[in-house]
């Protein structure tokens, strides 16, 4: 399907790839990882024919189609939602508009009848009825279809052109971040839908939980190359650790061993009864081909972030609220209370609420009827697309977050910034230049820098990659706030949600548990098929025969979290066993630097040249122990990988 052959690519003094290869076959369902900058767009566009490479090849199946989905952007003009998903080509494009102007109009002539024909002799009202399905699993409504694109979000255009993409079924489809505009539902819809696609899959992703679920394989960019792996994510991050660790242990060992040869050459090269032992020595060191030890990825830097003033027990309250867009009711008599602690993930259909209620929580919204009520001592932070708007596009970076409330010293700030993707003179750069995703992660730097004790955050990992995400996991775990928050990256809700509230219908429902107890409880996995033709993004009215607020029964609560005897048993061995191992691996690492340590030490006496001439005896004692030394450094690196295998299978 797709071959690429010694590509080297480079901007200026920055080289991106240095002669990479790799192939890609009919089927193969792959993603492209690694840190932000490295080049993964870059390659798109070098298969894509977008941009050319300084060296090498890109071939592609000859007549194969190659469908594209870039990460931010996509082009719209005057077409409908439904002319976009149904032009899976531009000879499609051009007779739906065709023939939907004319509908629109009411004129049946002759150019009309052609198009119509043409439409038909080429598959075109095949097409649409496809084309309707994905875009109701994507979360259209029907009402959308004849929409003008135009008037729709960003975020809502992407869909349309996924849609498109997913309708045309293309032999390679490409996917930048495809899952940045989804929702939980249409997620979970598009992870099923790509399971049974037919064609090959390249995909660019920073949320792990879709890797797992979707691909059969990874290719790693780290430090011009591309390294390849079986598996899903988690398969590859066991994988890539257990490489670098048995290639830093061939590494160390070569080093020592090269070491002691140098050693031997240095001090008998210029001894006339050791000349020649020293020359076959220095020719031994001249064969050895080199290991280089292992280039690791970007480890998360784990900052310790300030703490916000505790607030009262109860946090927040909304009593009997009632709100509205115009004449469109989202609430009606709601009540709703957070409690100091709370680590809440708002789940449910798009278009059912959720980014309307975490506004109504901010106060950036005014209830139409009932209160919010703000407990003892509860300070609000609202982390949303429209924060950007609070930065000074005149400042730096750096002076920006240095101008929060509690300001940080300069050494502080640029480790925060290095861990959300501003690294080196990226922080000297004014906020005016900025991307939007840029400014976001600004904003999300000065709210985690000087936090408020309750925090609201609506898809905060958008924009991220997975070390900056690593990095918030952490903030947000150490964070002794209350947290609600709204995402679709299935990986950070599990790390951080400890209770589920659903938004459907205006209605809210708790659930006294983290996600997964949540799809137990809900069937949220298999919800999909009890939504309506038109998809999940309906509109929602309340009904006034029920109660806005459903609390989890007794036997809920009851079960939440509940395990049998058997499964704590089975855990408590397991962690048992873990510790075992954690044990053996962190034994065996202290007698290796034991034994390093002693090696420093008999290197630096076999150095003292006084002592080859006043005792030769202890000299070959020690060369010996050296010797010795080395075997037994070997067999405890073979110990310490095996140990640690075992460990990440743990």
């Amino acid at each position: 399907m797709l071959q690429i052959s010694g590509l080297h690519k480079a901007f200026g003094a920055q080289t991106l790839f240095e002669n990479v290869s790799f192939r890609l076959e009919r089927g193969e369902r792959v993603a492209l990882v690694g840190p932000n900058g490295a080049g993964k767009t870059t390659l798109f566009s070098m298969i894509l024919g977008e941009a050319e490479p300084d060296d090498g090849m890109v071939e592609l199946e000859k007549n194969a189609k190659v469908g594209h989905l870039p990460q931010e952007t996509a082009p719209v003009g005057d077409e409908t939602v439904i002319e976009i998903a149904s032009g899976v080509s531009p000879e499609h494009a051009a007779l739906r508009k065709t023939i939907g102007d004319f509908e629109r109009e009411g004129i049946e002539n002759d150019e009309y009848h052609e198009a119509v024909a043409r439409y038909t002799e080429i598959g075109g009202f095949e097409i649409e009825p496809r084309a309707k399905r994905i875009l109701s699993g994507l979360s259209f409504r029907e009402s959308d279809f004849d929409q003008p694109a135009r008037t729709l979000s960003g975020g809502w255009i992407m869909r349309a052109h996924l849609a498109r993409l997913l309708t045309a079924e293309p032999e390679l489809l490409m996917l930048d971040e495809p899952t940045n505009h989804l929702d939980l539902e249409s997620l979970q819809w598009f992870q099923n839908h790509l399971r049974g696609y037919r064609g090959s899959l390249l995909l660019i992703s920073h949320d792990r939980a879709f890797l797992n679920d979707v691909i059969s394989g990874i290719l790693e960019v780290r430090h011009h190359r591309i390294h390849s792996y079986k598996g899903n994510y988690d398969a590859y991050l066991t994988e890539s650790a257990a490489r670098d660790a048995q290639q830093l242990a061939a590494h160390r060992s070569q080093e020592r061993k090269i070491a002691q040869l140098e050693r031997f050459v240095e001090r008998f090269g210029a001894k006339a009864t050791k000349a020649a032992q020293a020359k076959s020595k220095q020719k031994q060191i001249d064969r050895i081909e080199r290991i280089d030890a292992p280039q690791t990825a970007e480890k998360t830097i784990h900052v310790k972030f300030p703490q916000p003033s505790p607030s009262g027990q109860k946090v927040i309250t909304l009593d009997k609220l009632s709100f509205a867009y115009d004449t469109k009711p989202v609430y009606e008599g709601i009540n709703f209370n957070v409690e100091k602690g709370d680590r809440t993930v708002l789940v449910g259909p798009n278009g059912a609420g959720k980014s309307t209620l975490l506004k109504l929580l901010a106060g950036v919204l005014t209830p139409t009827g009932g209160e919010r009520i703000l407990g003892h001592n509860t300070k609000v932070g609202y982390f949303s697309q429209n924060r950007i708007d609070m930065l000074d596009p005149q400042k730096t970076v750096l002076e920006e977050v240095q101008s929060i409330r509690r300001p940080v010293g300069e050494a502080m700030a640029r480790t925060v910034l290095g861990s959300f993707l501003f690294r080196g003179d990226a922080v000297f750069k004014k906020v005016t230049v900025l991307s939007g995703g840029e400014k976001s992660r600004l904003g999300l730097v000065k709210l985690l820098l000087d936090p408020p004790n309750l925090l609201l955050m609506d898809e905060p990992t958008t924009h991220l990659d997975m070390a900056s995400i690593d990095a918030l996991v952490h903030a947000l775990k150490n964070y002794q706030g209350t947290l609600i928050f709204i995402s679709h990256d299935v990986y950070f809700i599990r790390n951080i949600a400890r209770n589920v509230l659903r938004v459907s219908g205006g209605e809210l429902t708790r659930f006294a548990g983290d996600y997964d107890y949540y799809l137990r409880k809900s069937g949220a996995e298999g919800e999909r098929s009890g939504l309506t033709e038109s998809g999940a993004m309906q509109d929602f009215r309340p009904s006034h025969d029920k109660a806005n607020t459903k609390g989890n029964t007794a036997a809920d609560t009851a079960t939440a979290g509940f395990k049998s005897k058997e499964q704590k048993r089975a855990e408590a061995e397991q962690r048992r066993a873990r510790a075992k191992i954690r044990a053996e691996v962190e034994r065996l690492e202290q007698q290796i630097c034991k034994l390093e340590e002693k090696q420093t030490q008999l290197s630096h006496e076999l150095e003292d040249p006084l002592l080859y001439e006043s005792d030769p005896g202890k000299v070959m004692e020690l060369n010996r122990t050296v010797v010795a030394n080395n075997d037994k450094l070997e067999e405890l690196n073979e110990k310490w990988i095996k140990a640690t295998e075992r460990f990440e299978q743990e």
